[in-house]
């Protein structure tokens, strides 16, 4: 786990280390049970630290979530994840500008 930190503070984008942090901390799977709750955690704090909003993975989009995460994992492709989270960080930015700017709709 202390070199998946290190790996993260190398890099300087929040969104960046938010889809390595939690990919990585879900692929290590360190724990029994509570590894994907830990990942959207830490996924979670990492955007908040960069300015992001906190973002949701909604139960609706879980077959989705679950389907990229294979993929990362198996087919040693983070492409996917990254663009669904990164579709989903973008929702997030959307709905808190709408709730900030609600004439914006």
């Amino acid at each position: 786990m202390h070199i998946l930190f290190q790996l993260l503070e190398q890099e300087t984008e929040a969104a960046v280390r938010a889809v390595l942090g939690h990919f990585t901390f879900v692929f290590i799977h360190p724990d029994m049970d509570g590894n994907g709750r830990m990942g959207r955690f830490l996924m979670n704090t990492i955007l908040a630290s960069g300015g992001y909003p906190w973002t949701v993975i909604p139960v609706e989009k879980r077959a989705e979530y679950m389907q990229a995460l294979e993929q990362a994992s198996s087919h040693q492709d983070i492409s996917p994840f990254s663009k669904f989270i990164a579709y989903l960080i973008n929702e997030a930015m959307e709905e808190k500008a709408v709730a900030i700017f609600p004439e914006s709709k």
